[in-house]
């Protein structure tokens, strides 16, 4: 791809405005620069794409938002004119030019003669989700960056079932998209969502699908009763972090009974997010604000979403009486716990009940799983995996669909979606705290009664940075090293088998090659001897190589120091 040429031909382009041309002029001098933005194509993968805003072929812009959108609408097309009708369910968050990507969304599939109902005000991923599937839709459209810095946009594909769009269906998008040209895409003008409009084809949703969602969220809850005499001395602080969280999770506590604290500098839609370096729950850092308001009013725990609210991130009191930030690993083994306890003591735990979690996550949810004698699924990572298990065991009528967890703060119950839902995950850690305080016992507590009773668990991420236009052909060098290479020992511990989840084949330490029950993901895996295991994949929507580690030992302090051997010792196979 000639950048420098694609570069003049975008520059020359009569379509662009002056703010876009003089964006263009600006880095006339800057080669570097030029080859980042035009030296290739912004990448459209089954999470859809995502990028730094700006101008040029690999950014986000109204250009490639139009681009990507014909191509989506070339291929409901091709399905026939009753997908047309069907039509497509759109929703955008605060992150900024959010609600213009949308309306530009908006605006090719209304020319292409292909229904949209779009939120006219910032929603969430799941409630997105929960329309596509509540108003039958061929397809989904999520304007989002999820936790990504401010300077990032995105968006995200949906298909009929309300999860993210198969690999099958979004290659044929691909292909469409291959054959769009940047400034040949037809339009509707989709005024600013907020004014009033009749353009045929197109509809806000209302009111009424947020109420049916809240509903639906209403039914994963296990302890209403408690929660009603709890909710009075409870005290929770919440922060929405600028983001589409606010409205809906307000309302479901709301809904419960609880009224929670509220950070109130973090409440206000912002794109910027102003309060906080990345606006990703998982870092103690997003939460500090949080934690300090739960100090002033002596608050029992804090969770915060980010900016499309799918995820969560939790900080409770520990031992000392000071707040500890919970990974996701911690919350998704204190929800697993929680659910199959209360559905237990109810006498509803299903005999054919699953939980799924992403391949990556912690080890030890297995002993709980085992414990309560329910199933335990793992798939790769990307939430999508989980929800295409969650309609195939509807279909099936197998297994009856109990949790779903990945280790990056994204939790599931119930199946009135199919992607992670921090509404409902704020809800579950909400009355789980009502619960545990209704036994006088903290919440803390019980994680460490899971950790003396199963074995102490210690999970790391460390996340390799990567820049430049070929990023992603650096990060898949370095895991493509490892395929097809198994290694006796990592550290002190005998490797039992490595796993290319990209060939769904295993190399044994017997020296067999045995085939992997999966679907196909881009990740070298190393299972160890005692459950042990290193996972190596890169990000499919950051440009860090992504390294995972679950050590377990008998003890906090004998787990970190295995853990920092292993770490170690692996970084020195890496040659990092």
């Amino acid at each position: 791809m000639d950048f420098e040429l694609t570069y003049r031909n975008w520059l020359a382009n009569p379509s662009l405005s002056q703010e876009e041309t003089a964006e263009l002029e600006a880095i006339s001098d800057n080669r570097e620069e030029i080859e980042y933005r035009f030296g290739k194509e912004l990448e459209f993968g089954t999470a859809g794409m995502r990028g730094i805003m700006g101008m040029g072929t690999n950014m986000v812009n109204v250009y490639t938002v139009k681009r990507a959108t014909q191509g989506l609408a070339s291929y409901i097309k091709s399905l026939g004119a009753r997908a047309a009708k069907r039509g497509v369910a759109i929703s955008f968050d605060t992150r900024n030019r959010s609600e213009l990507f949308a309306r530009t969304a908006c605006g090719v599939l209304a020319a292409n003669d292909i229904k949209v109902r779009i939120f006219p005000t910032p929603h969430p991923v799941p409630m997105l989700s929960y329309a596509v599937r509540r108003c039958g839709a061929v397809a989904g459209i999520m304007i989002t960056a999820s936790h990504n810095p401010k300077e990032y946009n995105g968006y995200k594909v949906y298909g009929e079932d309300g999860a993210q769009m198969s690999p099958e269906a979004t290659a044929e998008v691909v292909r469409y998209i291959s054959q769009t040209d940047y400034f040949d895409v037809p339009a509707v003008m989709i005024p600013p969502l907020a004014e009033g409009f009749d353009i045929a084809g197109v509809y806000k949703l209302s009111g009424r699908t947020d109420g049916k969602y809240y509903k639906q969220v209403l039914k994963a809850s296990l302890s209403r009763k408690i929660v009603k005499k709890q909710a009075k001395s409870l005290k929770i602080v919440y922060t929405p972090v600028h983001g589409s969280g606010y409205a809906p999770v307000m309302e479901i506590l709301r809904r419960l009974g609880i009224t929670p604290a509220v950070v109130k500098e973090q409440t206000e839609p912002d794109g910027n997010f102003p309060t906080v370096e990345v606006p990703n729950p998982e870092y103690r850092e997003t939460l500090s604000m949080g934690i300090a308001l739960a100090e002033r009013v002596k608050a029992d725990v804090v969770f915060g979403t980010d900016p499309d609210c799918d995820r969560l991130g939790v900080a409770i009191r520990d031992e000392t009486g000071g707040f500890v930030a919970l990974t996701g690993n911690q919350v998704g083994l204190l929800l697993t716990d929680y659910i199959l306890a209360r559905l237990k003591e109810e006498g509803k735990l299903p005999a054919n009940g699953v939980v799924i979690k992403s391949f990556v996550s912690t080890g030890l949810v297995k002993a709980l799983t085992d414990a309560y004698g329910v199933a335990l699924e793992e798939v790769p990572v990307g939430f999508k995996y989980i929800g295409e298990k969650i309609t195939a065991y509807e279909k099936d009528k197998s297994r009856t669909f109990l949790f779903g967890f990945e280790e990056s703060c994204g939790y599931l119950r119930g199946t009135h979606v199919r992607d992670k839902d921090a509404v409902v995950a704020s809800m579950l850690v909400a009355e789980m705290v009502c619960y545990y305080n209704s036994k006088s016992v903290s919440v803390f507590d019980r994680l460490s009664h899971i950790y003396n009773t199963y074995g102490y668990a210690l999970e790391k991420t460390v996340s390799i940075n990567y820049s430049g236009v070929d990023a992603m052909e650096q990060m898949n060098a370095v895991v493509d090293s490892l395929r097809g290479k198994f290694v006796p020992k990592i550290d002190i511990y005998n490797v039992k088998e490595v796993r290319d989840y990209r060939s769904l084949t295993a190399v044994t330490w017997e020296g067999e090659t045995v085939p992997v029950r999966s679907e196909p993901a881009n990740a070298v895996y190393y299972e160890l001897e005692n459950g042990i295991f290193v996972c190596v994949r890169p990000s499919g929507t950051e440009p860090k190589l992504k390294i995972y580690y679950y050590m377990r030992a008998n003890g906090k302090s004998a787990a970190e120091h295995a853990m920092e051997k292993l770490a170690s010792a692996f970084s020195q196979m890496l040659g990092r």
